[in-house]
């Protein structure tokens, strides 16, 4: 297969759901003779929470590439290209090596009785490609809690956990104690456990759960002082996460080296602003609009956003609806490529239902929606799904369109 095909027979593997445990990925694993035990195999940092994975990940890798380590990145969704998702010393995965990783598994697992999942298929092509490339320190995101996902194969240097909120309840439980202890799933004994700040419930599940998996664990309670390439209150809070996360791994960085990372970081679709007039943002739940309002506060003062809004049927639209609303000037609402999307009529009654005092407009597509937003004075901020910060990156002319389709 070139690296069209494969991608092509990767995403037909989404009819087969989501399944969450680790018999699979063991099996895949075998199968593609990586060994995660050997003593030329990676070293590990595992992230796991609901919001500010992505950002605390791509913080360890800049530390870990800027202090001469080969660092390979494993995290999802993407936002453009599927390649975005397996990076090492942030080059993406090239696409003769994702023809070539796609393929073999294609033909390894062809005859299994039961097909591997999407998310199996991806972190077998990741651990695989960064064994063969000589990895040294592979920061790895969780997909989907951490107890039963696919990344929970491996025995990390540290285990980090980002703030943990309501999302994924279906499969994670309704309260934050189930989700908390899902989360802390990633835990491995005699392994430090590090964590952001939590809801007292959720920090008292964290502490039960290490205690039984006998896993140290501390959380951080100040922010880091230096500078971050991220925009946003919370990010010096990620930042001091992610140092300690270091600090604890005893991987050879140095303060200098980590702080040079630190203050160079870049993780597109986060608070990104690609024109004075346009910021993306991919927040999809309602802890994390709430951090984006008070993102956009701290960075415009009282000035009010013309939103271009799209989410997804699984995600709680009412309360990001809620928890937007006080920097929203008016809304566009539009659906996006995906299967799960709301349909821009959908989107646009739901915000009425939940904010009536602000004017809610259906869009027939983001390319309108867009142009529409330059006739008003105040900024745009196209948020809601990460699915459409990328396609924004794409008709922005940020990103080459990719001709990639797919889940996010």
């Amino acid at each position: 297969m070139n690296a069209a095909q494969s991608l092509d027979w990767l995403y037909a593997s989404q009819l087969h759901g989501i399944r969450l445990g680790l018999d699979t990925i063991h099996r895949l694993l075998s199968g593609l003779g990586v060994d995660l035990h050997s003593p030329a195999a990676p070293r590990f940092l595992h992230v796991a929470g609901t919001n500010g994975k992505g950002s605390v990940c791509a913080l360890l890798a800049a530390a870990l590439r800027n202090s001469g380590l080969r660092t390979g990145l494993y995290t999802s969704p993407h936002l453009v290209t599927f390649r975005e998702r397996i990076q090492i010393n942030g080059e993406l995965l090239p696409e003769h090596g994702l023809a070539k990783g796609l393929t073999k598994i294609r033909d390894l697992t062809d005859s299994w009785d039961s097909a591997p999942t999407f998310f199996e298929i991806v972190t077998a092509l990741a651990l695989a490609h960064f064994q063969e490339n000589d990895v040294h320190v592979a920061v790895l995101e969780t997909g989907l809690g951490g107890r039963l996902d696919a990344t929970n194969v491996v025995t990390p240097a540290v285990s980090v956990i980002t703030p943990i909120d309501l999302d994924h309840q279906a499969w994670l439980g309704d309260s934050l104690t189930s989700i908390a202890s899902e989360k802390a799933g990633i835990f491995k004994p005699g392994i430090p456990a590090i964590s952001a700040p939590q809801p007292e419930e959720a920090a008292q599940a964290l502490r039960l759960a290490a205690l039984q998996r006998g896993a140290p664990i501390e959380f951080i309670t100040h922010p880091y002082s230096g500078p971050v390439g991220l925009q946003g209150s919370h990010q010096p809070w990620n930042a001091a996460l992610a140092a300690r996360a270091l600090a604890l791994s005893q991987f050879p960085t140095s303060p200098s080296a980590i702080a040079e990372g630190f203050r160079t970081v870049q993780w597109p679709g986060r608070f990104h602003a690609v024109t004075p007039h346009l910021i993306l943002d991919g927040a999809h739940n309602p802890a994390a609009a709430h951090r984006l309002a008070l993102t956009w506060r701290e960075t415009f003062g009282d000035t009010g956003a013309t939103l271009i809004l799209a989410m997804m049927r699984d995600k709680d639209a009412a309360g990001f609806c809620r928890a937007i609303a006080p920097i929203a000037t008016r809304i566009l609402t539009i659906g996006v490529q995906n299967e799960r999307s709301l349909s821009a009529e959908a989107m646009a009654t739901l915000w009425r239902e939940n904010i009536p005092h602000i004017p809610a407009t259906p869009m027939d597509s983001l390319s309108a929606a867009l142009q529409r937003s330059t006739s008003h004075p105040e900024r745009a901020l196209v948020t809601g799904s990460l699915f459409l910060v990328g396609e924004s990156l794409v008709e922005t002319g940020i990103h080459a369109a990719s001709g990639e389709h797919g889940s996010q």
